[in-house]
């Protein structure tokens, strides 16, 4: 399986999380580091069964 890089930025408000080369928009957030990591593992776990994983990765 393919790693995927995944960038949390604390902002004013909370943490925002997106991963790095993936195709469409899949972003996480949270009050804590943890909770935008959790959230956006969920985001990308569903484009991935909604998609395929074939057709998520920016080439």
């Amino acid at each position: 399986m393919k790693q995927i890089k995944i960038i949390i930025e604390k902002h004013r408000d909370g943490y925002v999380a997106y991963p790095v080369g993936i195709k469409g928009i899949v972003v996480g957030e949270g009050d804590t580091y943890e909770e935008a990591l959790r959230d956006v593992q969920s985001a990308l776990k569903f484009h991935i069964e909604t998609f395929g994983i074939s057709a998520v990765w920016i080439s």
